[in-house]
């Protein structure tokens, strides 16, 4: 580096570099500092070209890791780095753009040591680099200073041109709120970090196309026009990372004095047509669109990060819930989610766990159980089992919810994942209308599905105990268990249809349809002690509409049962049907499994795609005060 551009195989050897590790102290007032920033060295954009930077440069890193608790030169390098920052608006007004040259080029060194640092120290021993005192000429001044909160504020106020920052967190909020619904994309490959003023260029011109365009592959970590094809959810590297240092910020941990500010922010803020008085007890709240912001997330659930941010709304903010809940258009946003649900077997558990969370919230809601039952899709062309040319948007999400459970029966056995479908079912249940023949059909198939696995453990159980008589030795495999859970994933299914026949009988005929023609499959469980209060009326119901299709006479075409089913709707004695406790199940955050969010979160970060090369225990100075 330094006055001429530098090729990746010579930064080892770059003399600049070596006296920025060295043993050498250089203070923040030398020349040096212009020397070592006047590069043109090109920023990487892409992630392979950020890969193939950091391994060139990490014998230099490492130098400076081991010589700078005697020369204090990443303080001074930071020291230099924020003194110029305080004197970008005037660089600006002056059209300085060698100054802003070297501001930009100053953030980036400071961007590829930290990594290192990081990964290389303990969060104390990192704090000690930031904090050290050295009396010795041309280093540090006797008064101790936080070289990282300085430079925390310094970063926050270049992403939202703010002098504060605690008192300003729901500008930060706002802002990568805001990142993340524009989802601006890059300046083109090869682009001048520094274009001339064009005509009305304005004042803050030098600094709109300095700062914001320079520093933009220091903030995106070098995600500027990749030549290789990028994911759609990458498709803006500034949104992306907005996206993960609001999700970082939203995610840690409350000091036992303070709450997390960040929290609240997002708990807290409203639509900008919301004209009610902000409460005096909410700090942090501020407004946003709330429409860019539902048609961002409806657009972008194709990443984990969005799926989170959509959970988290969702569940903390009640005036985005209030809001989601009450569109006309929630198909847009149920469809993405059932999408990640379809193809769970290209997805993580994290990203599953996320969109089943997802639609337990909704399903909390009677009003949306019964209006997805009123949306009509035609060709939905992701789902491949069948042609679906009409369904409606409740009859899919049951299927897709249906088929998850199924997956998760036979591959991850996820008792979780069970509860979180079953939940989202029963909720359901009781507003089910105009089930679609194919949804109905699945409902008695899982049915059936669990009715053989529960004979299946039975056998296993009863041939086990016939040969623990003869041998002592072997240990016994806990089938009790097993039939345990069994039985209470069966119990639910009965409760979801006994919920359905006794809330909203008259609109399902498919449903009665599908229950009589797999009517023997409920005869093993009539007289169960687990299941026999429940079966009452299934059986009420099943023993009626073949009492009425026997007295039709045989041979009878499906349209003319369902005609048969219909009419005798009307005749069912409703009030022999037993009365159950209405199955309403709410999301309870602390029934996640274990470290969920926390390393969750941290996972999006280090395996973004836009050039994060990180470890786990890369990540222990920001994961410390969480545990």
């Amino acid at each position: 580096m330094g006055s001429n551009s530098s090729r990746i195989g010579d930064l080892p050897k770059n003399e600049y570099l070596k006296k920025l590790s060295g043993t050498e102290s250089v203070s923040e007032n030398d020349p040096f500092w212009n020397q070592l920033l006047s590069f043109s060295f090109p920023a990487p954009t892409s992630s392979t070209e950020l890969k193939l930077l950091e391994e060139a440069t990490i014998s230099v890193c490492r130098s400076l890791v081991e010589n700078n608790p005697r020369t204090g030169n990443l303080g001074a390098l930071i020291k230099v780095f924020l003194s110029r920052t305080k004197e970008l608006k005037l660089s600006a007004e002056c059209q300085n753009h060698i100054f802003i040259w070297q501001t930009h080029n100053a953030l980036f060194i400071i961007c590829c040591l930290l990594k290192v640092f990081i990964s290389e120290m303990s969060e104390e021993e990192l704090q000690l680099h930031f904090t050290y005192e050295e009396k010795s000429p041309g280093s540090y001044s006797s008064d101790s200073e936080d070289l990282l909160e300085e430079l925390l504020c310094c970063l926050m106020q270049l992403i939202t041109d703010i002098p504060l920052f605690l008192p300003y967190t729901s500008k930060l909020v706002k802002t990568l709120l805001y990142n993340f619904i524009r989802q601006e994309k890059p300046p083109p490959p090869g682009a001048h970090v520094f274009p001339q003023q064009s005509d009305g260029g304005g004042l803050l011109y030098g600094l709109a196309s300095g700062v914001a365009t320079g520093l933009w592959t220091v903030f995106t970590l070098g995600g500027v026009g990749s030549k290789a094809a990028t994911p759609p959810e990458l498709s803006s590297p500034l949104a992306n990372q907005s996206l993960l240092l609001l999700l970082v910020l939203a995610n840690l941990t409350d000091a036992p004095d303070a709450p997390n500010p960040y929290r609240q922010a997002i708990m807290s803020f409203k639509n900008t047509q919301d004209s009610s008085p902000f409460p005096s007890s909410i700090p942090h709240t501020f407004q946003i669109n709330f429409n860019s912001l539902y048609t961002a997330l409806c657009e972008q659930q194709t990443s984990d990060q969005a799926t989170l941010l959509l959970y988290t709304l969702l569940h903390q903010n009640s005036n985005i819930r209030t809001y989601m809940l009450a569109r006309t258009d929630m198909e847009n946003l149920v469809l993405p989610i059932l999408e990640i649900l379809y193809h769970v077997e290209e997805r993580n558990s994290h990203h599953v766990y996320m969109a089943l969370i997802i639609l337990l919230i909704l399903t909390e809601d009677d009003g949306f159980n019964r209006s997805i039952h009123e949306v009509i899709l035609k060709n939905i062309t992701w789902y491949s089992e069948r042609v679906l040319t009409e369904i409606s948007l409740g009859s899919l999400l049951i299927l897709v919810v249906i088929r998850t459970i199924q997956y998760n029966m036979t591959r991850t056995r996820d008792k979780y994942l069970h509860t979180n479908c079953l939940a989202a079912l029963a909720n359901m249940s009781a507003q089910f209308r105009s089930l679609h023949q194919y949804a109905a059909q699945r409902i008695i198939s899982l049915f059936s599905l669990l009715s053989k696995k529960h004979n299946k453990v039975l056998e296993q159980a009863t041939q086990s105990l016939r040969g623990s008589l003869s041998s002592n030795d072997v240990p016994l495999p806990d089938y009790a268990q097993d039939l345990n859970v069994i039985e209470e994933v069966i119990r639910m299914m009965l409760e979801i249809i006994n919920s359905c026949l006794t809330n909203s009988l008259h609109h399902n005929p498919n449903l009665v349809y599908a229950l009589l023609y797999k009517r023997d499959l409920f005869e093993q469980f009539r007289t169960h002690p687990s299941f026999q209060d429940i079966m009452q009326n299934i059986d009420l119901v099943i023993t009626f509409f073949s009492s009425r299709l026997l007295q039709a006479g045989a041979e009878l075409s499906v349209e003319r049962v369902l005609e048969i089913i219909k009419q005798g709707v009307v005749a069912l004695p409703k009030d022999r049907l037993k009365k159950f406790p209405e199955l309403k199940f709410k999301y309870v955050e602390e029934e996640q499994p274990e470290e969920f969010f926390i390393p969750y979160v941290w996972s999006l970060v280090y395996n973004s795609a836009v050039g994060l090369y990180w470890n786990p225990q890369d990540i222990q100075l920001f994961t410390m005060d969480s545990d």
